[in-house]
């Protein structure tokens, strides 16, 4: 399977937003955006990318917006 589609897979499988895993594997939100519109990654993002792939922090989804104490994101 390509590193793409390994992504992609990755992502159904744990319902982890698209810009979560690119912040959180290679500091870059719009990197699944970037890599579904056809962008390459070199080797050394590649390497990156499959080593978070290989060992995922742990994650589990949240509530949508990703507030997790009740009040609203302005703090009422």
């Amino acid at each position: 399977m390509s590193l793409h589609g390994e992504i992609e897979a990755f992502l159904v499988r744990t319902r982890m937003p698209a810009t979560r895993f690119g912040r959180l594997a290679a500091g870059d939100p719009r990197l699944v955006g970037d890599l579904r519109q056809g962008r390459v990654p070199g080797p050394d993002l590649t390497a990156r990318l499959r080593a978070f792939l290989a060992a995922p922090p742990a994650w589990t989804p949240g509530r949508r917006g990703g507030a997790t104490s009740g009040r609203g994101s302005n703090g009422r």
